[in-house]
This record gives C-alpha cells, structure tokens and sequence, in this order.
C-alpha cells in the first residue's frame, strides 16, 4: 500500500495462523472472537521485548485460546487493518502470521471465558473474518498447502 507523504507508518503486531488436520486429513484453522465487537480474529498482539516476533504469536496463541504447538519462524503473510486506539484515533496496523501447528490445547489459560473460538475450513475461515487481505490470506490454497 501506498504512503502518503507526511502519514505516520503502520504499526506491527503479530497473530499466530492456528492448524491442524482433521481425522480425515482436511487443514482445519482456528479463529477466536475479539474481546470488544465479538467478530472473528486470530490470536494476536503487540510484539513484546525479549520475544521474537514469532514467539510473541505463539504466545498470543497460548493467552488468548490456550493453543501449544510448534510456530513457523518465518510468515506466511501479512494483513492491514484500522485498530482504534483507546482515545478514540485509528491506526493502520500491519499484522505479520506466522503458522502454528497446533498440538494440544491447555485447561486453563489467561483469557479463558473471554472469547470464543472454534476450528474452521479455509474458506468458511475467510468469509468469517473482516479483513479483505486475511481472507485472502486463508484463501491462498498455494500458501496454505505449505503447512504439514
């Protein structure tokens, strides 16, 4: 995207891409509800000192859905998105994913009961988020068939 001279750059977060394969083989996604509208994100947050930026998804992953498993070092992809901010401002945001395989899901995490979440087919995931680009990130058949 293009930046107007003078506009402040886009922030980073990081989010974790939650998969598994089901019984029968099929990649399964995870999508959990945001705290504030309820609407369909993946876990993540603000990069975190003395983390690297694919440990702070993994984390996100674990405090806000309880996920283990094994995060990619390197992105899949990056989405945008306007986060208001708490006085009320927009910011355009740039959120980096990484993939996680998921391996378990722990009893008890910090956000536990805060949101909900539930595991998705790729495409049902992209048409339940907002973002126009991480749909068409959960869309990308080519960059998905890179998780095994």
């Amino acid at each position: 995207m293009r930046q107007w001279l003078g506009a402040k750059p886009a922030a980073v977060q990081v989010a974790a891409l939650p998969w598994r394969r089901d019984g029968e083989g099929r990649l399964e996604i995870l999508l959990a509800t945001s705290r504030d509208t309820g609407r369909w994100v993946l876990p993540k947050g603000w990069p975190q000192k003395g983390r690297s930026l694919s440990e702070t998804a993994a984390r996100e992953a674990w405090e806000e859905a309880g996920l283990v498993g094994d995060i990619g070092t390197d992105p899949l992809g990056s989405f945008f998105y306007r986060k208001v901010l708490d006085n009320g401002l927009r910011r355009r945001v740039r959120v980096q994913v990484f993939p996680l395989a998921v391996r378990s899901v722990d009893d008890d995490w910090p956000e536990k009961g805060q949101r909900r979440f539930g595991w998705f087919a790729p495409q049902e995931a992209a048409s339940n988020v907002l973002e126009p680009e991480l749909s068409e990130l959960l869309r990308n058949a080519r960059l998905l068939d890179r998780l095994r």
